[in-house]
């Protein structure tokens, strides 16, 4: 018994001497999806640059039912940055300084405090450069922790998902894909297939449908909206009689042309409603071109969350979107990591 708690004992000290001397990083970085904080000197932080910082971080983000951030944002002076602080998932740097920067730069790092994390820096020479490097770069900057935040969820649906889900897709569609573990209930018919969480707490469904690729007319937004709300309105009805989903087109519906696993997708985010009741919220859809069956496959994540915060549940869902594999991309990973701009 002695033995074994030596043994221990020896591990727990090689560990402790491996952190302090900057050896691999051996606890999980802290905090929830979407925490950020800020490593800025305090002069420059409530400055221009640091105000500029602060409007694109807490700007909001599109397609949802009521205002909300980004990222959640705290900050911390370079003299405060302990190690509580070097522990959380999302580390932004902001360093200021004219004998060692000619131009404003970024750059990020990953695992330096803890697994899992990520430091994006931002170097500059002055205030005035930075201020400007933010105002041109900000959908980069942005784009990095918001793509690194989908990027953890997807590793995540590697190693949990819901087989039932993902054996239906692949029995009706030919195709993979991974949703959440939670969404355990289900409904499919010729070439449509819905799961959900169907949770109070903040529900999340995913819905995939198919239909044939005509021509490069097919992939307009106009074309996929008008097929959305088609497919839709035949296969989730409402609560009451002649109620149905569709597209909510008064506040605007985003089209964005992406790529996933090297080729092109067309992402729609938007706002969803029932016709003949008061339901509604968020969604997220992907339709990408199935070149072996000369069909389009469409998969498109929403959520329904009446009074509660919709940001991480849409994200969640958005990640399954990534993992969906048409034919002849059966092998390649899963957790593939969604392409950032920055170095």
């Amino acid at each position: 018994m002695k033995t074994i708690s030596l043994f221990f004992s020896m591990m727990l000290l090689v560990i402790c001497m491996s952190a302090c001397k900057g050896g691999p990083t051996v606890s999980k970085a802290t905090g929830s999806p979407g925490d950020l904080i800020v490593v800025m000197e305090k002069a420059s932080w409530t400055g221009p640059a640091g105000l500029a910082l602060k409007d694109l971080l807490s700007s909001d983000v599109p397609g949802l039912t009521q205002p909300e951030p980004v990222m959640n944002v705290s900050y911390t002076e370079p003299k405060h940055f302990d190690r509580m602080f070097q522990m959380v998932r999302n580390i932004l740097v902001v360093e200021i300084d004219p004998t060692m920067y000619t131009k404003a730069t970024m750059k990020y790092s990953e695992d330096r405090w803890a697994r899992g994390q990520v430091i994006l820096k931002l170097q500059a020479p002055d205030a005035a450069s930075l201020e400007l490097y933010i105002t041109n770069n900000g959908r980069s900057i942005i784009d990095f922790f918001v793509k690194t935040e989908l990027n953890r969820s997807i590793k995540l649906l590697d190693k949990t998902y819901s087989s039932y889900a993902f054996n239906k897709v692949k029995e009706i569609f030919d195709v993979e894909l991974k949703a959440p573990e939670s969404m355990k209930y289900y409904r499919d018919t010729t070439d449509f297939f819905w799961t959900s969480n169907n949770s109070g707490e903040g529900r999340r469904d995913i819905i995939i449908y198919s239909f044939p690729y005509t021509d490069k007319n097919t992939f307009t937004k106009e074309y996929l909206l008008a097929k959305r709300d088609s497919v839709l309105k035949a296969n989730i009805p409402g609560s009451f009689d002649n109620s149905y989903m569709t597209t909510e087109t008064r506040f605007g519906v985003n089209y964005n042309p992406i790529t996933v696993k090297g080729k092109y997708c067309a992402e729609i985010r938007g706002l969803w409603k029932m016709v003949g009741d008061m339901m509604g919220g968020p969604f997220v859809s992907h339709a990408r071109l199935d070149e072996t069956n000369q069909r389009v496959v469409v998969v498109e994540g929403f959520v329904y969350a009446p009074e509660k915060d919709k940001r991480n549940l849409i994200r969640q869902v958005e990640a399954s979107l990534y993992t969906l594999k048409l034919p002849g991309e059966f092998d390649q990973k899963s957790e593939e990591p969604i392409q950032t701009d920055v170095e």
